[in-house]
């Protein structure tokens, strides 16, 4: 017994290990679990710490605030690697009126909590907590936290509230779905609102049947047309080849042409008559459709690749192949000469077996290449981040200068590595499990220290007439602004039902909506909207929780 006591004392190194380590076990286990479907997931870790704590377990004050502070810097930066490569795109086309919607949506939450800040008893720093757990966004209460801590103020307040407030918070956004869902939608807003994957890359066969384009080369072709496609396979006389920019096209001739969907028109009334065989299905056998031209799925592996434009690599001309798309995380793009393909590119090419396999060997295509971690890259941005997260930023109307701090510096650098690293030629590649399992060590570290830290008053303040008004108002904040914006985007702004759903969950960063909202729409739009509108409200949240401390303490 008294080595199992020994083993939690929390008085040295190894017990600390021990203990934190039982913690995560226990919360991982149990945020497994699912009532009504609903479960908590990585957050159970939190709600363990603070049960720990309850009952006396503890850790060494510096060794807590070491491993809480590790723990934050290396979820974040994961993220912020997660969500560059599609930060940016978020901004383009229909992304830019979700991303506003999301946007309004963090305005009206964070609005309410500064008001309630107002109230009789109540403190901005824990209402900055209430509203970090009614949106369920752990960063931002890691954000506020930092911030106080800078300037020099109790940083235990916002975990408590948070903490309480949590649990509702996960509720509020299906709840509210559920509401829209019974009051607000109408038939005609369960549709979508156009084509669905309207950019979607789609492959089509034609036939030649343009006067204007017989006896023309394809790179002329494409000048009159304006549009940007790839033809990966051309029949002429009934004998299939590969297709080059010089190659010319005679009436009768059958081409296999990819093209964004919304472009595929344009094509077919240049080229001719479109044939009815689909060939988007997922079980469409390529290999089998003629002898002497095969296609292969080959992926990106050589480093001196990473950051290169697939015009500069003049495949086509060096091995007589042509590359019709390329896969990047489950997206497909239009292989256009000025794409820059990035390390774990999939790369689709068409050519003779010979000339495949030439260009096989150029690209690397040593998958196990991948699974060794770059480790470099990730402590050199991890220090970057630090670095951008220590400087002092003057701004109008605060009486200290805003520091981004281990919550905000670390994302920023890890959203712009993960979206422009490949131009320094830093190697950002990692498996989706790699990056899960950052993400999920850091957080779960990050949560059990705020819960051991949170346990020893938590009940306390939880039972109090604080602790309800705590849940009341952060309810209301959950519940009230999702309601208001997704009316709003559904009537005002003609966003279908399962669009509105999917920007409203990313804007909450909770994903247990998520995945209630993709059941019950019973397609892929609201996952499709979730990810458009999760990197920018992610990183909003993080920077206007210290702004808002910095401006009104």
């Amino acid at each position: 017994m008294d080595f199992f006591n020994g083993l939690f004392d929390g008085k040295v190194d190894i017990s600390s290990i021990a203990l934190l380590s039982l913690i995560c076990a226990v919360g991982l286990a149990l945020g497994k679990l699912r009532i009504r479907g609903v479960s908590l997931g990585v957050t159970c870790v939190f709600f363990t710490g603070i049960v720990a704590g309850h009952f006396g377990l503890a850790v060494d004050p510096t060794i807590l605030d070491f491993v809480q502070n590790f723990g934050l810097v290396l979820f974040v930066y994961a993220l912020g690697v997660q969500v560059g490569p599609g930060f940016f795109s978020a901004f383009r086309s229909n992304g830019i009126r979700l991303n506003a919607l999301g946007l309004l949506l963090i305005a009206a939450g964070t609005a309410m909590a500064v008001a309630f800040s107002f109230l009789p008893g109540m403190s901005l720093p824990e209402m900055m907590g209430l509203l970090s757990g009614a949106v369920t966004n752990t960063p931002a209460l890691a954000a506020s936290q930092q911030t106080l801590a800078q300037m020099g103020l109790d940083s235990t307040t916002p975990a408590l509230s948070c903490a309480v407030t949590y649990p509702l918070g996960v509720v509020g956004v299906i709840l509210a779905i559920a509401v829209m869902r019974r009051f607000f939608v109408r038939p005609a807003d369960m549709a979508a609102p156009q084509t669905e994957h309207v950019n979607n890359t789609f492959i089509a066969s034609m036939v030649v049947a343009n006067p204007g384009i017989f006896g023309r080369d394809l790179r002329r072709i494409s000048e009159y047309s304006h549009v940007q496609f790839v033809v990966s396979r051309i029949w002429h006389d009934g004998h299939v080849s590969v297709p080059s920019p010089d190659t010319i096209v005679e009436k009768d001739d059958r081409l296999l042409v990819v093209a964004s969907r919304r472009d595929i028109d344009t094509l077919e009334a240049l080229i001719g008559r479109r044939e009815q065989t689909d060939w988007n299905r997922s079980d469409v056998d390529w290999n089998s459709i003629d002898s002497s031209v095969v296609s292969r799925s080959i992926v990106v592996t050589r480093p001196s690749i990473n950051g290169r434009s697939l015009g500069s690599l003049h495949l086509r001309n060096s091995y007589g192949i042509n590359i019709s798309r390329i896969v990047r995380s489950g997206v497909i793009l239009l292989a256009t000469p000025d794409l820059v393909l990035q390390l774990g590119d999939r790369v689709v090419v068409v050519g003779e077996a010979p000339a495949v396999d030439k260009a096989a060997a150029m690209l690397g295509n040593a998958v196990r290449e991948l699974n060794e971690p770059h480790l470099p890259a990730i402590f050199v941005g991890l220090l970057a981040g630090l670095i951008v997260g220590a400087i002092p930023l003057a701004m109008p109307g605060m009486s200290a200068p805003l520091k981004l701090g281990l919550a905000g510096g670390p994302i920023i650098v890890g959203i712009l590595i993960g979206a422009f690293g490949y131009r320094l030629h830093i190697i950002t590649y990692s498996t989706e499990s790699v990056n899960l399992m950052l993400r999920a060590l850091g957080l779960s570290l990050y949560l059990s220290c705020l819960g051991l830290s949170a346990g020893p008053t938590f009940f306390e303040a939880a039972l109090s007439g604080r602790g309800a008004m705590w849940v009341a108002l952060g309810f209301a904040v959950t519940l009230l602004p999702t309601l208001l914006v997704g009316w709003y985007a559904m009537r005002r702004r003609k966003v279908d039902f399962a669009t509105t759903c999917g920007m409203l969950c990313g804007a909450m960063a909770n994903p247990m909506a998520l995945t209630y909202a993709n059941e019950i729409s019973g397609g892929d739009r609201p996952s499709v909207a979730y990810t458009t509108v999760y990197p920018l409200s992610m990183f909003i949240r993080v920077v206007l929780a210290q702004v808002i401390l910095m401006i009104f303490m």
